[in-house]
């Protein structure tokens, strides 16, 4: 089995209002993904609510039965759409894949 976590961090140029409106809509957007893509066995969203300089803004945490589960995924082109918005939107990000 393969966890698959990213943290996602808005640029500061997102005024805080217009930084949630952002967030919500990144969420929802991966949160589709487990309908269209079955190799997902499982998936979570989360925002974060603490204000730090160092914190991120958004994680996601999922599984996978194999690497090449995860390849599948990180290929299909409903994920592709939703890392054509994040790149958009110039987000930061942090990845960490590992075996469990």
């Amino acid at each position: 089995m393969i966890r698959h976590i990213v943290m996602f961090r808005l640029p500061e140029t997102f005024l805080n209002e217009d930084k949630k409106d952002v967030i919500q809509k990144v969420k929802s957007e991966l949160e589709q993904l487990p309908e269209k893509i079955d190799e997902i066995v499982s998936y979570e969203v989360g925002i974060n609510f603490v204000e730090s300089p160092r914190a991120f803004d958004l994680i996601l945490i999922s599984s996978f039965e194999s690497e090449e589960k995860l390849n599948i995924y990180r290929d299909h082109p409903e994920h592709q759409k939703v890392v054509s918005i994040i790149k958009e939107l110039k987000l930061e990000s942090a990845v960490v894949d590992y075996k469990i």
